[in-house]
């Protein structure tokens, strides 16, 4: 909780780059479902609001008024991002507004998420950027007043933020934003994840050069290099990160099932084993998915909420209508469905291929499958 108070800048707990801060129940409504979408912002609205899962979503309430938080903000993150009125917005920044060079952006969203305006430091601070990306991410249009503004190559900080993308390490994101905009020769390798992140219509510029293969890559030997994937690189491909980015899409489903009663802990050391046995970023588990038996588990519930996974539930008939390799007659006499894991991970995925086969351990079962983004039209 953060006590505001005249005169007093206060500690904020900053985990990621951008702030995003809501005022009113329909923005604070808009503004949780918005983390979800758009990865990379820590959460901060009033104590009145509180639903009580907040700590355990990493969400910072505050008591008192949010003029009196935005200093803090204003310090520490690289952008703010405001569900509030764009007037009152105006008002609150003035007096502690300082130059372009060193103020951050900042957005306005308003309160039925419907445009995002772009209303401090456009192009230094990278407003009108994040103003685009923010905007495709939840679906509203996206309002840059400056004449000049054009967006001419891939943004590295944001690259893929609209999907819930995310990078691993911030450590190379500047080199690699020189690279890209100095026209340097810059290559690009998509493992997994939605394609259609070029949201231009004209072609990327000719310094951008799109790879099959990491093979490739160090071959070529770029400038730099943005790689998307879901697994961990090897020892040979960490030379691409001497002046390279990976962003984790958001690929995988964990199909989950366990006994009555299991605890996060032991649910969490399950998957994070598995996860680091099949080489695979746990940045990229796109949601939880199990049967609707399930819907009330307690460790389950914990476990999304922790991460900020969705939490997928499905009837035995749903789960019944996907192929299985190992369907169990002792599962359907419990549950009414032939597996639980294995399907329940298939059907979010929408494919048909699992990455690791039911898997137990102690309490709980988890199966892996990678999303069909072909097959989703991404």
């Amino acid at each position: 909780m953060i006590n505001l108070r005249e005169g007093e800048i206060p500690e904020v707990d900053k985990r990621k780059p951008y702030a995003l801060v809501a005022i009113t129940k329909h923005g604070v409504a808009n503004a949780r479902s918005y983390t979800e979408k758009f990865p990379y912002a820590d959460l901060y609205y009033m104590k009145k609001f509180a639903r009580g899962d907040e700590e355990a979503r990493q969400i910072q309430l505050f008591d008192g008024t949010v003029r009196l938080l935005l200093p803090a903000l204003f310090q520490q993150y690289k952008g703010v991002i405001c569900v509030i009125s764009l007037g009152a917005v105006v008002r609150m920044i003035a007096p502690i507004m300082v130059d372009k060079m060193t103020d951050p952006a900042v957005l306005v969203v308003d309160d039925l998420g419907q445009y995002v305006i772009s209303v401090l430091s456009g192009h230094i601070g990278g407003a009108n950027a994040l103003t685009y990306e923010f905007a495709k991410a939840i679906g509203a249009t996206p309002v840059v007043t400056t004449a000049s503004d054009v967006q001419k190559t891939i943004p590295v900080d944001l690259f893929g933020a609209q999907f819930g993308w995310m990078w691993d390490s911030e450590e190379k994101l500047l080199p690699v934003s020189a690279s890209v905009v100095n026209e340097e020769h810059v290559a690009i390798v998509q493992e997994t994840g939605e394609k259609d992140w070029w949201m231009h219509d004209r072609s990327m510029p000719e310094n951008l050069k799109i790879y099959s293969s990491t093979a490739e890559v160090i071959q070529a030997k770029p400038h730099a290099t943005l790689l998307i994937t879901d697994r961990l690189i090897d020892s040979d491909e960490e030379v691409l990160l001497e002046n390279g980015v990976i962003y984790r899409p958001k690929s995988i489903v964990l199909g989950i099932g366990c006994n009555r009663g299991t605890a996060l802990e032991e649910i969490e050391q399950v998957i994070d084993e598995t996860l680091a046995e099949l080489r695979l970023s746990k940045k990229s588990v796109k949601a939880v998915a199990t049967i609707d038996l399930k819907k009330d588990e307690e460790g389950l519930l914990a476990l999304t909420a922790k991460h900020n996974w969705p939490f997928i539930t499905y009837t035995p008939e749903q789960l019944n209508e996907m192929p299985l390799r190992n369907p169990s007659e002792t599962v359907f006499k419990y549950t009414g469905s032939y597996g639980v894991s294995e399907p329940a991970a298939l059907r979010y995925a929408n494919t048909e291929e699992l990455v690791l086969e039911k898997k137990k351990s102690g309490n709980v079962t988890v199966s892996i499958a990678r999303v069909n983004f072909e097959e989703r039209g991404q």
